[in-house]
């Protein structure tokens, strides 16, 4: 039972949500970029290079062989660059959003804390006493005992 409780406990964390939070998101977001560079980037690109769609790009390695019949008994052995192009495109998309929002969370953590800083004044300590003021408190006491 010491086991399932340790589990509990480990999973239930806050950490452990806010992970499951951010996979879920991120999945989410990953879809999204898909679909900016599949439906939105690359066709337009495609066209300035000759209206060539990305994901059909790809060098042949070996031919289609055929049968008598004049079916594909084996497909073709490609190399699909188009599509590996295409998740560079969604990579650099996903880096750069990521580069922004770090960015924006670092500049309002320095607004905060600026903020903090004006908001609390500093208290300042009083410096040590000294030697004088010290040896002077020293005969002023004696001087009070007698």
């Amino acid at each position: 039972m010491g086991l399932i409780k340790e589990f509990k406990e480990f999973a239930m964390r806050g950490n452990v949500i806010d992970l499951a939070v951010g996979v879920i998101i991120g999945g989410a977001f990953g879809k999204i970029v898909n679909s900016l560079v599949t439906d939105i980037i690359l066709p337009p690109v495609g066209v300035l290079i000759g209206g060539v769609k990305f994901s059909d790009l790809s060098y042949e390695l070996k031919a289609k062989v055929f049968d008598e019949a004049g079916k594909v008994s084996k497909e073709a052995v490609t190399l699909n660059y188009g599509n590996f192009i295409q998740m560079i495109f969604e990579f650099l998309i996903i880096a750069f959003s990521v580069f922004m929002m770090i960015k924006i969370m670092n500049k309002a953590t320095t607004l905060r804390k600026k903020q903090e800083a004006e908001a609390v004044p500093e208290v300042v300590a009083e410096p040590a006493p000294t030697k004088e003021e010290v040896l002077l408190s020293e005969i002023r006491d004696i001087l009070k005992q007698k």
